[in-house]
């Protein structure tokens, strides 16, 4: 059976993008980011998935910041619907809720339902570790914000549901592995670049998609580390590199930046759902 990590306790976001894109998989739950693209590195599992982006908090800057680091492919995306839910131990109300914890992101996204509510914010690695945190510490007053199959797992009462600000809330997840993906119908490909120290380097970067009518679906800038001020751009476009127009595109890159890096060429997510 295929063994895939992802981050977080059984119930999470990201075990339920596993399941979508796999099917029936053999689960390995890590503590952190980090941790997944360690198990995929070391053999531990065969694939990893992570998220990426949401629709309404926007990127998730750890995961760019290992994919620099980690010498792994993109094999796929998956774009999932996130419906949130406020969950606590039989017997409570929303009245009774003075604490409420849950992972960053997820607080972000039910930033104006939380706000109403006027409890303390309290971020944790995981939505699903929040609500096992709550069960196995009979913690009174106190929620979780995660998804429903999670109240189900660690038999919480759901208090509120859809509790996202925006009520059309997706993630991207990728799929990482050692592995390439196969050439699909429809293709995306992600990179990573350093521009020249020149005037208009950027602007050169970007004619390479532009000039041969490809579409770029994201660009992303985040700081070198050990480098104050300079930065490093993440590209997502549409098409495959096997693709003649992209190839073309990727030969006049490497020409104007001074570090390059392919992520991984992979068949676009099926419509969100």
């Amino acid at each position: 059976m295929t063994r895939v990590a992802f981050q977080g306790e059984r119930g999470a976001f990201s075990e339920d993008a596993v399941i979508r894109f796999f099917g029936d998989a053999e689960l390995i739950p890590c503590r952190s980011f980090a941790h997944v693209f360690e198990s995929v590195t070391k053999d531990e599992g065969d694939f990893g998935v992570v998220p990426i982006e949401n629709s309404q908090a926007g990127s998730i800057n750890e995961t760019y910041d290992l994919l620099l680091r980690y010498d792994l492919n993109i094999y796929g995306e998956i774009d999932l619907r996130v419906n949130h839910c406020l969950m606590a131990l039989p017997g409570e109300s929303l009245a009774s809720i003075k604490t409420v914890y849950s992972h960053p992101q997820a607080l972000a996204q039910c930033e104006q339902f939380l706000s109403k509510m006027g409890v303390e914010i309290v971020p944790t690695y995981d939505t699903a570790g929040s609500a096992k945190l709550i069960r196995e510490k009979r913690l009174v007053n106190c929620a979780a914000v995660a998804s429903k199959r999670v109240a189900q797992i660690y038999e919480m009462q759901v208090l509120a549901e859809n509790i996202q600000t925006i009520p059309n809330n997706y993630t991207k997840f990728f799929v990482i592995s050692k592995k390439k993906a196969a050439y699909a119908e429809k293709n995306k490909t992600s990179l990573i670049f350093i521009t020249k120290n020149i005037p208009g380097a950027l602007y050169h970067c970007l004619g390479a998609f532009s000039r041969r009518g490809i579409n770029l679906t994201k660009l992303e800038s985040r700081p070198i580390k050990d480098k104050p001020w300079e930065y490093i751009f993440y590209v997502d476009f549409e098409g495959h590199l096997e693709d003649d127009i992209c190839s073309q595109a990727l030969t006049y890159l490497k020409k104007k930046t001074s570090f390059i890096k392919i992520l991984g060429s992979y068949p676009k997510a099926m419509e969100s759902g």
